[in-house]
């Protein structure tokens, strides 16, 4: 009896310590197949592929639930866990948010698309999104 009290608390402390994970990897696998799998530039397609990386292409700092501008684009009109199996949902709604601009008030701006394009985070330099945002 006390192994198995021992086990559960263990278990039970263990879950606390874990992250939510609210990164979607079905999301990032059809972002891949668009944007990465043929992306000119190698080397920044290995670099954005790469698991340290892949939840900068719409998350900032640690906290998953951070999203920096494209992220949130695709918050709005995704469901994390009806539209799972979706693909084609996903899709077009990741194309919908890279065809978006970056300043949304300036129809001139880039677009979230062409910094991908320029071999970009969506949502900036990557050493920027990894800082914690400001709360």
């Amino acid at each position: 009896m006390r192994f198995l009290c021992t086990l559960l608390l263990a278990g039970f402390l263990f879950s606390l310590t874990a992250q939510p994970a609210a990164a979607v990897l079905p999301f990032y696998k059809v972002w891949k197949a668009e944007y990465l799998d043929n992306h000119p530039d190698q080397e920044y397609a290995k670099l954005a592929d790469k698991a340290a990386n892949r939840c900068f292409v719409c998350h900032v700092g640690k906290k998953r639930s951070h999203r920096n501008a494209y992220g949130a684009l695709m918050e709005e009109e995704l469901d994390a866990k009806k539209d799972l199996k979706d693909k084609e949902k996903i899709l077009a709604v990741i194309k919908k948010a890279s065809e978006a601009h970056v300043d949304p008030n300036d129809t001139s701006s880039e677009t979230f698309a062409d910094r991908i394009a320029a071999s970009k985070f969506p949502g900036g330099d990557l050493d920027e999104m990894k800082k914690e945002p400001a709360e």
